[in-house]
């Protein structure tokens, strides 16, 4: 392979990755549980901005560990589905910019 080549793909992939990298700093997901009882905004770097518990949610508790248990289970629940959502909008991001090159699949 000739060596100026890989050097101008590898100038290629760098430039792609500052791509994927800007436009995952771009990137907002906003994710809920129990019928919208948590939301969450997260952004595209996985850092949780927004955190909302709709005050019925709290109004209701006993103060009993269940209750506490419950509530902490739907907050974890949505932050987690937040992160699936950024993962699914990389790998979205990502096969749109490498969608030419027909690499196996698994790897992207």
């Amino acid at each position: 392979m000739n060596p100026l080549k890989m050097q101008e793909m590898l100038g290629q992939a760098r430039a792609m990755q500052e791509q994927l990298q800007q436009k995952m700093s771009e990137t907002v997901v906003e994710a809920n549980s129990g019928g919208g009882a948590v939301c969450v905004r997260m952004n595209g770097q996985k850092q949780l901005q927004k955190l909302t518990i709709d005050p019925s949610a709290v109004l209701g508790l006993s103060g009993s560990a269940a209750d506490v248990e419950m509530l902490e289970d739907l907050i974890i629940a949505a932050i987690n589905d937040a992160g699936r959502r950024v993962d699914d909008a990389m790998k979205t991001g990502l096969s749109s910019m490498l969608g030419g090159l027909n690499l196996p699949p698994g790897l992207i």
